[in-house]
């Protein structure tokens, strides 16, 4: 039996940990330099890196039933969290309609439908593209998509093709391209690298932090096409220098929670509740200190991932399968 590899178990959870702060800071990002800075740096590469991670273990891509597979995994979770959240709004939000939108994932369900679509885009390019062709039509597609002055969010397309490239990175990558970030020179080039990052936005509050969502077109970010790529194409290269920064960092031992890196998707689908629902919460003086948010952070993303959870998801999903095994025995 394979060594399971706990390093990468190790990243998801420092990953998915980061998307639960960013999203529990983002209320708070104009209040200080500091906490915008913070939240920017985070963007830069918690998504990015989840889907170049994402893309390093589809290496089996062409085997037969992977689709399929992938569709189950990601589509089913997609429709069944799209109507919780259409409730969940309706309750939260005192609407006099429930309203249920198929087309525009809610909130942070795009990323399922995207997954599922970086999929189906990478059998496309390992079937008929070379490694460097499919790159280069990924990057470009990434920065040409910001030109259509369309709603981007419908099925996830914008992000779709802004973020693939990240995604193909990671299926092409190699385990041995990952030794040399493990060098204290590197280390020390990567971490001054970030933080030269965090004092650009620390002195730069004014930048859109639309930029670093993928679902915006260049024109509803106020900006000229030459102008738009050329911010994208910059973009793109701090995503890939802090990319390679969080994965330089994280370690390799075998922690009590590792095998809690395993249960991310968990806390990507239930998070979303609480974070809407503490962002509709106004009875607070002041906003909540950095230290209390990133305690927050922690606890929840502890117990989303927790053995407790998953196995609650596991048996909710069991019993799911046997309703519709029996259906097709009936």
């Amino acid at each position: 039996m394979k060594k399971r590899d706990y390093y990468f178990d190790n990243v998801r959870l420092v990953l998915i940990f980061l998307v639960v702060f960013g999203h529990l800071i983002r209320p708070y990002i104009h209040e200080s330099p500091l906490v915008y800075a913070l939240y920017m740096n985070i963007y830069l590469f918690h998504m990015p890196a989840f889907i170049f991670i994402s893309g390093f273990f589809a290496k089996g891509i062409m085997r037969p039933g992977y689709l399929k597979k992938a569709a189950m995994k990601l589509l089913l979770p997609l429709a069944a969290f799209q109507i919780f959240y259409a409730v969940f709004y309706f309750w939260i939000e005192q609407e006099k309609a429930l309203s249920v939108n198929l087309l525009v994932p809610e909130w942070s369900l795009w990323f399922l439908l995207s997954l599922f679509f970086w999929h189906v885009l990478l059998r496309i390019a390992v079937k008929w593209l070379k490694p460097v062709p499919a790159l280069v039509i990924s990057f470009a597609a990434g920065l040409l998509i910001g030109l259509v002055d369309e709603p981007l969010r419908v099925f996830s397309i914008g992000r779709t093709i802004v973020f693939f490239p990240f995604f193909l990175v990671g299926y092409y990558a190699k385990k041995e391209w990952f030794t040399p970030l493990f060098t204290v020179p590197a280390r020390f080039i990567l971490l001054t690298a970030a933080a030269v990052f965090f004092f650009f936005f620390y002195m730069h509050t004014h930048i859109q932090i639309e930029w670093l969502f993928g679902s915006h077109s260049y024109a509803a970010l106020d900006a000229q096409p030459l102008s738009g790529i050329s911010w994208r194409l910059f973009i793109y290269v701090l995503n890939l220098i802090m990319i390679a920064f969080i994965m330089s960092i994280v370690a390799h031992k075998r922690f009590f929670f590792t095998s809690w890196g395993q249960n991310t998707l968990y806390v990507y689908l239930l998070h979303g509740f609480f974070v809407q629902s503490s962002r509709r919460v106004d009875t607070l003086a002041l906003p909540p200190s950095l230290l209390v948010l990133f305690l927050t952070a922690a606890g929840l993303t502890f117990l989303l991932a927790s053995p407790f959870v998953a196995g609650l998801f596991q048996l909710f999903s069991t019993q799911k399968r046997l309703v519709v095994s029996t259906k097709k025995g009936d």
